[in-house]
Formats: C-alpha cells, structure tokens, sequence
C-alpha cells in the first residue's frame, strides 16, 4: 500500500509539471525497490549462456577463418556483443546488483572483468564517481565522454579546440579511443586509486595475461591476437556507442551546483535507448538507462520490468536507433540554450553574433576554426 501511495504521488508531481526535483528519493525509492532484489536463477541463466557463447564464438572464429573472411566479420560482430552482455554483468556486479552475495558479486565480476580487459575494483570506484556525478557541470572528467560547454570552447587555445574536435570524431571516438583504453590505458590504475583498486589492475593484468598465454597454446599467438584485436575492436565500439548515446543526446540534462538534481539526472539526463529485443537481449537491457541511473542496485534483467511498472518511467521519451544517429552530431553543450549542439550550429551562432555586432560569446581568437 505504502509503494502504492508513493507512486501515485510521484506521478502526480510530474504530471501536475512541476521539477522533477520534487519528487525526491522518498517517492520514487518504494516503486523500484520490489525490482532489486537478485535473482540468483536468472543471474546463472544470463552468466552461463554468456560463457558458452563467447567460448563457442571464439572456436567457430577460428575455424571461420580457413572458409571466408566475411563469415569472421560476421562472427566478430557477434562476438563483440557478447563481449558488451559479459560487461553489462561484471557492471551489476560492481554495483551489487546481479547476486546476492557481495562475495559473489565480487568474483563473477572480477573474472569477467579479466575477459572484457577491465579491472573490476578499479573500474567500480570511478563507475562510483560517473553515478554520483552524471550531468553535474561543475564534476565532469570521471567515466564520462569528454564534454566541453560552448564557453569553455571558445575558450580554448586552437590547439585545445582542435585536440577536442579530434575527441569527437566519430571514427576516432568509436574505433581508436576503445582499443586505446582497453588495451593500454586500463593496464595502469590512477593516481587517486587505493591500494585495492591499483592492486585490482595488477591482478586483472596478470588474468589477462594467463588468458592470452591459455587461448595463444590454444589457437596459436598469432591467430589469438588476430582474433582478439578484432573482438576488442568490435565490442569496444559498441559499448562506447551505447553509453554515448546514454548521455549525449537531444534532450539531455546538465546544470551546475546546487541546481544539479539527482532524480532529474537519471530521468531526464540518462536516455531510454529503445532496441530491437535481440540488441536489447546482447547489451543486457542497459538500454533503459534512466532507470540503472535512479537506481543502480536493480539488476539488468529487471530493467525493462522496472520500466513498465509505472507510467512515470514509460513517459521518458524514448531514444530510437534512427535518432540516435544524430548524437554523433552534438558536440556541445550550450548553457544558454541548455541543450547540446553541433560544432555547424556554433559556427552558425557566431557569424549571427558577428553579423549582429554581438562579441561577448563570440572572441577574436574563437573565430579561427581549427
């Protein structure tokens, strides 16, 4: 009955338009907390049939490549989504949603992390710090995809602006910037880390290590960092796309202090990436975003259950695959218009600024494009 209550007021502050502000934890923490609850069945079920198909892809990759390098590319495709799926459970375990036990929780989450080149504890500190700040302007910099503000931008040396155009690149974004962070830059811990988390990197090292020296007996070194390379590749675009696409998109949320807002940010501030259910089954229904980020102790397999208890979460409008597309074309964010914008639209707002004698947002220097 209590749940009951506290939903119905949670939609009626939303529906009556007020802030988002307003319904507090108090409100919408009884209409998920019945969702939180692992299970252990279904968390087997999900491990498992992950395991066996990336072990099974792994083998018909190899043979796939004595028939038709197309078939491999298919198969990588395939792989790489299985890659994501193993991520999505190492991520519930840092959250300590996909088991029950913490325990456990923390061994399925370290040997996956080993398989995904992730090292788990350190990994779940900065995740932590991503979760705590989402959409706050004033803590970027952790677990995030680099965002400058307008501002900021025109503020910047050319030599800045082009390195953060660069960043942006699509190509650069989805095809070397993954390979980069899983292959080398996960290898060493930050300087910020604890003792657990440097020590979780040397130990992750150490796991890969011993994958790559079983799998290379296995198929041959050559073949398993053929293989490999290609698989990292593949996964490291797709989950690098997802979690973009999870919080730069039209209509995405950011303020500053204390007009930063916790429910507003995971709702308004996290996308609800709607997929096809296959999509949906390879990237463990992260997709529904806004609700991992209201409450990340749900575990991915009570995601879309969560979404469809209350209207409340169902009106989030939903990001499609076809818009999607367009975030790859927002660059920005701009703290007038309180949205994300292009670097097209920039140049647009500033021969505007100039035809009209406007020079406050628009500096001599900021007129050199990069």
């Amino acid at each position: 009955m209590s749940a009951l209550i506290a939903a119905t007021a949670f939609a009626a502050t939303v529906a009556a338009g007020q802030d988002l502000r307003k319904a507090r934890v108090a409100e919408w923490k009884p209409i998920v907390a019945k969702f939180q609850k692992p299970s252990a069945l279904r968390a087997a079920w999900q491990l498992s049939n992950s395991v066996a198909l990336y072990v099974l892809l792994w083998f018909l990759m190899y043979w796939s490549l004595k028939i038709s390098h197309l078939l491999t590319l298919s198969l990588t495709i395939l792989s790489g989504a299985v890659v994501v799926r193993v991520f999505i459970i190492m991520h519930d375990c840092g959250h300590g949603s996909f088991l029950k036990s913490k325990l456990a929780n923390d061994i399925v989450g370290f040997v996956a992390g080993i398989v995904v080149f992730t090292p788990y504890y350190h990994w779940r500190w900065e995740h932590s710090l991503h979760h705590a700040s989402s959409g706050d302007l004033d803590r970027r910099g952790t677990g995030d995809v680099w965002t400058m503000t307008v501002q900021e931008y025109l503020d910047s040396s050319r030599w800045m602006r082009c390195v953060y155009r660069l960043a942006r690149n699509p190509f650069v974004l989805l095809v070397i910037a993954p390979v980069f962070v899983f292959v080398f830059r996960q290898r060493f811990s930050s300087r910020k880390a604890n003792s657990r988390e440097r020590w979780s990197v040397w130990w992750t090292n150490l796991g890969i290590l011993g994958m790559a020296l079983t799998l290379s007996w296995v198929f041959g070194w050559k073949m398993y960092l053929f293989i490999q390379l290609l698989i990292t590749t593949v996964a490291g675009a797709i989950g690098i796309w997802m979690f973009y696409v999870q919080h730069q998109f039209d209509g995405a949320y950011w303020e500053r202090g204390e007009a930063w807002d916790y429910t507003v940010a995971a709702l308004q501030g996290s996308s609800f990436y709607r997929l096809p259910k296959i999509l949906q089954w390879f990237s463990g229904s992260i997709g529904f975003h806004h609700i991992h980020h209201l409450s990340p102790r749900i575990p991915n397999y009570n995601l879309e259950r969560c979404h469809r208890a209350h209207p409340i979460f169902q009106d989030v409008k939903p990001v499609t695959i076809r818009s999607s597309l367009n975030s790859a074309k927002l660059h920005l964010w701009d703290e007038e218009r309180r949205k994300l914008i292009s670097f097209r639209h920039l140049k647009r707002l500033q021969k505007r600024g100039a035809d009209t004698g406007a020079s406050a947002r628009n500096p001599p220097h900021a007129r050199r494009q990069c």
